[in-house]
């Protein structure tokens, strides 16, 4: 459980939001200064903007004392080609200009020191005709200073894009059609939050972390409070807008509405989000209703990893891919039929999967695509699914790139904040700004936000506006995805190259562990029988274990420890497990004889019957009968008399247990502490045989010896 802990107190290190606007820089290796900037403005260079404003501060993250810390603004030419787009997310060096000179930051930085960030660049003269042009520009803010026992050097960067729709005091204009544009905007949770679910039992969370999630300043209240002031303030973007929603998610804050637990070290405590999970989910139900929604793999699991939990049955994708009803059921609102934004290359069996379950379309990567069919909608040869390609420019912009090596330049990889302005800054090239001379633009675009985007409230806000405004301003125009998807597609292709990223994968020992737990679910569930007068069906209760593996494959856990993963599905297991139990007896058993039978007594509290053998282990002194299967009816118990055997005289001890016909263990086992002062009769018979047999034995030998003497005397005669 520490290791468990341990991983959701990363992933709570990971969740912690930047200020509205901000570019939290980490430490990289080879940088000794962070900056953490806290505004930016404009987020958009138009021809009434006259400042340049940036806003932050600098850390010394070192160990040696840094003298004369100096900061500049820098801006690069116009980006015309992808690769010019990579190289500023990804922080190498690109060919730039001072467009301040060095101001001072302070005389000198401790270890562990900060100072306040403040520039202010009127964007006139000169300066303003650094971004004559409309496009996207590389900005960079560098930091320079000279650490002790060192040489002046640049310390510590932060870069990111900058549209353009037109240079200061100037008039924009652009050539061609605008592309047409559709958002996904998706709510997932960062990490599945449930630690047991069992049936008829109130669910029980890893951590309260969720109720902070869904309340107040919480990544996902944020995700829904900004989404809902966009479409309200803009009908053209509420046009674009498709919410991606994540069933397990829903459920589970539906589950909080009822009251939940909270499982701790010493114990599971009442949780305390139950107003604010249903103050959410009435807002998202605000936010959905009317508009375009569709379903995202429940707790976002890993389609391929599922394949093989459980090879050559697809019954988890199913699982996974049917998600629809709950959302329907939760929000009111009925999800594009057939729709499923999963995350990762949908592989041949996952394809196979998902058209058995009834999926038509999927929404990916378009870098996933054959460059032949990355152009639009395609069909996927060899099946009947069609993939609907989101833009990989936009989607790397917002969750960042690997960085260059030596660089101290971060990108968003670790900047969850300016992944919005570098989104802002991919979106506007895509859709053409400053692209150059002979390269084509996309029909459509299909942006697709990080699914764990996370970053401030303001952030999400700013984000939605900014994008609201490139429609009011032409620069692309509204599409419902409905519409988009209601276009037959042109071409066919082939998707990805047909087997998983390992790197990008589910972690092998997480889905060993899943596919073990799912062996113990079967077993457990084809010893349970249905009971006429409760109605119901074993497979309802193994159910939550099938539900935790989905979460234990979720594409959240990569890179986590893999026990926090299976946390889950193996404390299901053992809470349906637990529920059929051998009684600790209060007190020492006397055997009357030494064939005695041993009284055990279980209890069930499943509301299915269940088939079960006994076993006793560590029974030195004892010899069990033959083991044969039992049934034990649902809410109930009674005593059971097991046929064992003394095999000797005084006091000693046995383990006993139950275990499925395919070997699940049910509950704990229970020590019995016994006495006899008999041996069996099965004992006392084998002993008077041995007896018997050794003095045969010894009659024989005593029989040969006085012959041999015998023998002897007679040839001396």
């Amino acid at each position: 459980m520490k290791r468990f802990a341990a991983a959701f107190l990363s992933v709570l290190f990971l969740a912690v939001p930047a200020l509205a606007g901000a570019a939290v820089a980490q430490a990289q290796e080879g940088a000794r200064l962070r900056i953490d900037l806290a505004g930016l403005s404009p987020r958009v260079i138009t021809t009434s903007t006259t400042t340049l404003t940036v806003t932050g501060t600098v850390t010394n993250t070192g160990d040696r004392r840094i003298a004369k810390p100096q900061v500049r603004l820098q801006v690069g030419d116009r980006a015309t080609t992808e690769r010019g787009i990579g190289d500023v997310l990804s922080g190498a060096v690109v060919r730039d200009t001072p467009l301040t000179d060095f101001t001072s930051v302070a005389d000198v930085l401790e270890p562990g020191q900060s100072a306040p960030l403040d520039i202010t660049v009127p964007l006139t003269g000169t300066r303003a005709g650094r971004f004559a042009l409309p496009g996207v520009y590389p900005l960079l803010v560098n930091v320079n200073g000279t650490p002790e026992f060192g040489r002046p050097a640049r310390l510590g960067a932060v870069s990111m894009l900058m549209p353009v729709l037109a240079g200061p005091g100037k008039t924009g204009g652009r050539a061609g059609a605008a592309p047409s544009m559709t958002v996904l905007w998706p709510l997932t949770s960062n990490v599945p939050h449930v630690y047991a679910a069992p049936y008829g039992s109130p669910v029980v969370l890893a951590d309260d972390r969720l109720a902070a999630e869904i309340s107040g300043d919480g990544r996902l209240n944020a995700l829904v409070t900004s989404a809902a002031s966009a479409v309200r303030n803009n009908s053209n973007l509420a046009k674009s807008m498709c919410f991606a929603l994540d069933p397990d998610l829903l459920a589970t804050v539906d589950a909080m509405t009822r009251g939940y637990l909270v499982h701790t070290d010493s114990g599971n405590v009442d949780g305390k989000g139950v107003e604010a999970a249903k103050t959410w989910l009435t807002e998202l139900r605000a936010l959905v209703g009317g508009r375009c929604v569709v379903a995202l793999p429940f707790a976002d699991a890993d389609l391929d990893a599922l394949t093989r939990i459980r090879p050559g049955d697809t019954s988890l994708v199913a699982r996974a891919a049917g998600g629809a009803a709950t959302i329907q059921e939760l929000t009111d609102v009925t999800p594009q039929t057939g729709v499923l934004w999963p995350d990762g290359t949908p592989s041949a069996p996952v394809l196979t999967a998902l058209t058995e379950a009834g999926v038509r379309t999927l929404l990916t990567d378009a870098g996933k695509l054959a460059p032949a069919a990355a152009g639009g909608g395609v069909t996927v040869q060899g099946s009947t699914v069609r993939v609907q390609p989101t833009d990989s420019l936009i989607t790397a912009a917002m969750t960042g790139v690997p960085t260059v090596p030596d660089s101290v330049t971060v990108p968003a990889t670790t900047e969850r904040a300016i992944a919005g302005q570098n989104g802002l800054g991919a979106l506007a090239f895509r859709a053409g700004l400053g692209l150059a001379a002979g390269q084509q633009r996309p029909d459509h675009l299909l942006v697709a936000p990080p699914r764990r985007w996370d970053a401030a409230a303001e952030e999400f806000t700013t984000y939605l506006q900014q994008v609201g405004e490139f429609l009011n301003a032409g620069l692309v125009t509204a599409t419902a995805l409905p519409t988009l998807l209601a276009a037959v597609p042109a071409t066919s292709g082939s998707v990805g190259d047909g087997g998983p990223v390992p790197a990008a994968g589910v972690d092998p020992d997480v889905v060993s562990t899943l596919a073990g737990l799912d062996v113990k679910a079967t077993g457990l569930a084809s010893a349970m029988q249905l009971d006429p007068t409760k109605r119901v069906k074993p497979d309802d209760v193994v159910e939550p274990i099938r539900l935790a593996e989905l979460r234990g494959a979720s594409t959240a856990w990569r890179g986590l420890p893999a026990d926090a993963a299976t946390t889950n599905a193996q404390a299901d297991l053992t809470a349906i497990s637990g529920r059929v139990t051998v009684s600790q007896p209060k007190q020492t058993i006397a055997l009357a004889s030494g064939n005695s039978p041993l009284p055990v007594y279980v209890s069930n509290d499943l509301p299915v019957g269940i088939n079960a053998r006994f076993a006793l282990d560590n029974n030195t002194g004892l010899r069990p009968g033959d083991a044969q299967d039992r049934f034990f009816p649902a809410s109930g118990g009674k005593n059971y008399f097991l046929p064992v055997e003394a095999l000797r005289a005084g006091r000693f001890s046995v383990d006993v247990s139950l275990r499925t016909p395919t070997g699940t263990p049910l509950g704990s086992s229970a020590r019995f502490e016994l006495t006899s002062t008999e041996y069996g009769a099965i004992t006392i018979i084998a002993t008077v045989a041995a007896g018997v047999a050794l003095l045969l034995l010894a009659s024989r030998r005593i029989y040969r010896r006085v012959k041999d003497a015998r023998a002897g005397r007679d040839v001396v005669a």
